[in-house]
């Protein structure tokens, strides 16, 4: 159909209104899409979880698609900040809201919760994330042979765990994780499943990996926000005086890099050998392969007071003996670890990384981890 020039002009109009500009759903900027349903402006990718929606499946382009006055006036009635008011009115603190940089099942249960099963407005029941327990079976990758098996997962709020079992009916769990300890993040990619979910913890002072889907993309995401809740309990218990805006940054985050390096060894003399590593805020992990349960090393990385930084090139007097040429030094205040990058934009990408953080003010818990761990992790790992 032919565009109708002077809706065009009026929904560009519409656009600068506040909270127009980016897209209702995930945030990303200049939405060019738009609900005629709930009178939204979305993006490209979230207009076709929209278009999926049983009762709010009417979406049409900006640019391309033709708009008659009345669906136009609809979109300047409503907009993106009066739906906001109204489907997202009461969403807990500790539910993971997506970003445009974040997975489909992530965005589309966002989408199907604040619109299809209005969770968040005015008014709604408690939700199922709130419950205190969740018991339930998730795929979980085996640490020896890779495959997935069935598992029982129990969540308990009053216990503060994560337990596993490897039979439903069994009495001993295979693991019992406490909940302060976890991280949670959707790898879709690395575990090869849409719904995939890597959970790191603690376990005798080294961080271990379980890897876990279901085929039900509101099940993986509801086992999420559950262990988020369960950890916003905890931490309001632990920390009695802290508000939810202190206490949101320590539930479940997404990693803040991960990818292939080269690293040498503790006397620098070593082969460059190829690891895959992963940045979890102050922890440097290193692993021979992504889906490794436990990490072949770690390293504390503190603020820059204390003794840490990093620097782009290798020490001098360090050979490079491996493939990629592209060096990046860490100080700490132990020693120096020495890595490679393939490529120079990669090199750049770790090393603002790596400069962020140790840049970033340390917490008192972080002070704690640094001098309870962290000399540790220099010592045995790298």
């Amino acid at each position: 159909m032919a565009v109708n020039e002077r809706a065009a002009r009026a929904l560009k109009e519409i656009l600068k209104r506040p909270g127009n500009h980016t897209c209702a759903d995930c945030g990303a900027p200049d939405p060019e899409w738009g609900s005629c349903s709930l009178g939204v402006f979305i993006c490209l990718t979230c207009s076709g979880i929209h278009r999926n929606l049983p009762d709010h499946a009417k979406v049409k382009s900006l640019r391309l698609s033709r708009w008659e006055d009345s669906e136009v006036q609809f979109m300047a009635e409503n907009g993106n900040e009066a739906a906001k008011s109204k489907y997202e009115a009461q969403v807990p603190v500790y539910y993971y809201k997506p970003t445009h940089k974040d997975c489909q099942v992530l965005k589309e249960q966002w989408i199907r919760a604040k619109y299809e099963r209005l969770e968040f407005i005015q008014g709604k029941k408690p939700l199922v994330y709130e419950e205190g327990t969740r018991d339930g079976m998730l795929m979980k990758r085996g640490r020896d042979n890779g495959q997935f098996f069935s598992r029982r997962f129990v969540l308990s709020e009053r216990e503060g765990t994560l337990k596993y079992f490897t039979k439903f009916d069994a009495k001993e769990p295979k693991a019992v994780i406490k909940v302060d300890t976890i991280n949670a993040s959707f790898q879709p990619e690395k575990i090869a499943h849409p719904n995939g979910l890597q959970i790191t913890y603690l376990k005798d002072f080294s961080t271990r990996n379980i890897f876990l889907h279901h085929e039900s993309s509101k099940e993986i995401v509801d086992w999420f926000n559950s262990i988020r809740a369960v950890q916003l309990h905890y931490l309001k218990v632990a920390f009695p005086g802290a508000s939810d805006i202190e206490l949101k940054p320590k539930l479940t985050r997404n990693f803040l890099k991960e990818g292939y390096m080269e690293k040498t060894g503790p006397r620098q003399t070593e082969g460059f050998k190829k690891r895959w590593f992963t940045l979890d805020h102050r922890k440097l992990m290193y692993f021979k392969d992504p889906l490794d349960a436990f990490a072949k090393g770690e390293v504390f990385l503190g603020h820059q007071d204390l003794g840490y930084s990093a620097s782009l090139g290798l020490t001098p007097g360090a050979h490079c003996n491996g493939a990629w040429q592209h060096g990046i030094t860490i100080k700490t205040p132990e020693r120096s670890f020495l890595f490679t990058c393939e490529t120079e934009t990669e090199q750049l990408d770790w090393f603002k990384h790596f400069n962020e953080v140790i840049n970033t003010p340390m917490s008192p818990q972080e002070y704690s981890s640094e001098w309870k761990n962290g000399h540790l992790l220099h010592q045995i790992t790298i």
